[in-house]
């Protein structure tokens, strides 16, 4: 099993209009073979003092596939590469860490 951590960054502004397109493929990607968790999160708002904050323009998503195989066809799955047009206009940068688990 893959964890995967991506860190999505928006213009200014649009997190909203990003998250409604995202949305749209979370149930397609959590019934691709392999996929164990699938779902975007963004700031909590606590009063942990020892929380860092991301900023209004980040959401994190967060997966945990079966294989790195699994991931590679999520990349190549048709939902995702329509949704990868839907936000390119929205989206400023993306930057994934794939973990193993340590346990």
């Amino acid at each position: 099993m893959i964890h995967v951590i991506a860190t999505i960054e928006v213009r200014e502004g649009q997190r909203e209009a990003f998250l409604e397109q995202f949305r749209q493929i979370i149930e397609p990607v959590r019934a691709e073979e392999g996929c164990l968790e699938y779902g975007p999160a963004i700031d909590a708002e606590t009063d942990i003092p020892v929380q860092t904050k991301k900023g209004e323009n980040i959401v994190t998503v967060v997966e945990k596939w079966e294989s790195p195989e699994a991931l590679k066809a999520h990349f190549q799955a048709p939902h995702m590469l329509e949704y990868k047009v839907k936000v390119a206009d929205i989206v400023t940068g993306t930057r994934i860490e794939i973990l193993s688990s340590a346990e």
